[in-house]
Formats: structure tokens, sequence, C-alpha cells
């Protein structure tokens, strides 16, 4: 005769048996999370290699979120830090320039 604290142990196990599997479901889709966010050229690919690692026990899934990681649509591609100059930013090097340039001839008029 089994009692009632043997269904509430089964019904446990089950449950946590679900929430892993919803676990392992749910992070195949990461990746793709972070490509959609950063506007990845490669997004479609990304979620489908994303649904490939679950088949392959997650063995992409490292490589998967650094391919997702290293798009930036102000970058580009990689994690070299050089932005995309605005157009204030290249108006004001362009202003710079002049002035240096402007100094430079002085200097070498012979008056400052």
């Amino acid at each position: 005769m089994r009692g009632p604290l043997e269904y509430v142990a089964l019904v446990v196990l089950i449950l946590v048996a679900l929430t892993i599997v919803y676990g392992m479901v749910a992070m195949c889709d990461v990746p793709h999370r972070m490509a959609k966010k950063r506007d990845h050229p490669h997004q479609d690919a990304i979620r489908i290699a994303g649904w490939f690692s679950l088949f392959v026990l997650h063995a992409l899934e490292p490589f998967l979120w650094i391919w997702a990681s290293l798009y930036d649509p102000k970058r580009g591609w990689g994690f070299s830090g050089k932005a995309a100059p605005d157009e204030a930013t290249t108006a004001e090097l362009t202003e710079l320039r002049q002035r240096v340039a402007e100094l430079e001839r002085r200097q070498s008029a012979g008056g400052v």
C-alpha cells in the first residue's frame, strides 16, 4: 500500500524534470535573443544553430554566445571599442584639424 507522501514525491520529481527540460529548451534561444537585440546580420543562423545545439547537449552554446556578442551595430564586428564617429564628432575633428593647421602656419611664419 502506497502512502500519500509517495505521490507527493512523484509529483515533485516530475515537476523538477519538467523544469530542467524547459530550462534546456529555453537556453537554446538566448543567443538568438542577444543577436536580435544587437541587430545581428546572422540572427536566423544563430537561431537554427541554437536549436541544433539542443540535440548535441548544448555543446555549441558557448560558440553561439560568442558569435552573437561579436556584432554591435554601433561598432561593427569585434570588441575593438572603435565606434563609428557621428556627425558632431566628425565636424569637431575637422574644426580641430583646421585650428592645428592654422597654428602650424603661424608658427612657421615666425609669430604666434
